[in-house]
């Protein structure tokens, strides 16, 4: 009786190095995405700061979004500001961001800017609009022609538009008087195990795994995340397309003209986090994963409750799967649309709704990070399969996106 609750202690902490294999589906992922620009709030006073600092600089831009990061991966704001409001760190954030004429270098990394020649070009917008040969090269034309064409407003509406800048300010939350208790309950219950029994192994156990989990003290940390969006209006297209392409002196002279506008803010829960899978001598996976966790909750928090900010993925509709799981929010009572790409008159790209679908109860793909580690269920699945809940049927080349 004893070893048995000793095992089920131990199997609830003890690092797992079991990796799954994945279950990779062959789903076609071209498809056009928002573009992502993370920075990271600094506070070097604070505990774990060059830790989770380190942490955030190797979590990549996650898959449903074009990476757009610049070399400026930090904002500095002093910490009595945090403490006095929400509204005076976004002002201090704000005024960061126009500072470093954040906009103007987003627009820039679009058009491949050079800062020292001036010289532009399309490949960017190319690559990721999905655009062909003959297109771009009326695009071109338009541009040096100072005219109007499909693919520059159609690259505007459905991809710089879509242009999104989060700021993270991530704190360390101390919980390690809990750790501490269950380190010691862990070390209790090896030796009683080794008394009950002889084998003193059970006891070096005990000590063992009890040390770790007071050393990780159940790292947890708290992320609040603000929200930005490139504005992409017909001044915005102007200035670049009419008067500053591949001349340096007007391109610089109008940085100012560039703007971000505020869309919201989120925090996360600060739920625990499980450090299944991780050894004693990896705290800086200990760090990784609390901070990606938290963070990719408040993506798919600002997903559900900023239109403007939801992406769409892929469907395969043969099979009803797609590659979004736990980790963009997704629960047995989503509903999600599904969009058909159409073109319009004017040539450009349209989405029409032709019916929505549910995730299937126990076919939902945990793929938050360092889920197969910890033998989360779902997590070697490699997508979540969907049922249809309306529309007739759906055709190659179809994206869902969430609604509820």
């Amino acid at each position: 009786m004893v070893k048995k609750l000793i095992l089920s202690i131990i199997a609830v902490i003890m690092p797992i190095s079991l990796f799954a294999q994945r279950n990779s589906k062959d789903i076609d992922e071209t498809y056009r995405r928002s573009s992502l620009y993370s920075l990271l709030v600094n506070h070097k006073e604070r505990e774990f700061y060059e830790e989770i600092n380190d942490c955030f600089h190797q979590i990549p831009t996650p898959d449903a979004y074009n990476d757009h990061n610049l070399s400026v991966r930090a904002v500095y704001t002093d910490s009595k500001k945090l403490k006095s409001g929400k509204d005076n760190e976004v002002d201090d954030i704000t005024s960061f961001l126009n500072r470093n004429k954040i906009a103007s270098r987003l627009v820039g990394k679009w058009f491949d800017y050079n800062p020292y020649t001036g010289d532009m070009d399309m490949d960017i917008v190319q690559q990721r609009g999905l655009y062909g040969a003959t297109e771009m090269q009326r695009a071109k034309a338009a541009i040096s022609a100072r005219g109007s064409d499909a693919v520059l407003a159609d690259a505007g509406e459905d991809l710089i538009g879509n242009t999104f800048v989060l700021v993270n300010d991530i704190s360390y939350i101390d919980k390690s008087k809990g750790s501490a208790v269950l380190g010691a309950l862990i070390q209790v219950a090896g030796a009683v195990a080794a008394a009950r029994t002889g084998n003193s192994a059970w006891n070096k156990i005990g000590q063992d795994y009890g040390n770790i989990a007071a050393s990780f003290k159940g790292f947890k940390v708290r992320i609040r995340t603000y929200l930005y969006q490139l504005v992409w209006d017909e001044e915005a297209q102007a200035n670049v397309y009419n008067l500053a392409w591949n001349n340096r002196e007007a391109f610089e002279s109008m940085r100012d003209k560039f703007k971000l506008k505020y869309i919201g803010y989120q925090e996360s829960s600060g739920s625990t986090t499980s450090f299944l899978g991780i050894r004693e001598d990896q705290p800086e996976l200990m760090v990784r994963k609390a901070c990606q966790r938290a963070l990719d909750e408040n993506i798919a928090n600002l997903q559900k409750n900023f239109p403007v900010f939801q992406v769409k993925s892929p469907l395969d509709v043969e099979t009803m799967e797609a590659k979004v799981g736990m980790k963009e929010g997704i629960t047995e009572k989503s509903l999600f649309e599904v969009l058909e790409r159409v073109k319009t008159s004017e040539g450009k790209i349209a989405y029409k709704k032709v019916g929505e679908v549910k995730p299937v109860k126990n076919l939902i793909w945990d793929n938050r990070y360092m889920a197969e580690e910890e033998m989360a269920q779902g997590s070697t699945l490699g997508c979540t399969t969907f049922k249809k809940v309306s529309g007739s049927d759906f055709t190659p080349g179809c994206l869902i996106r969430q609604i509820k």
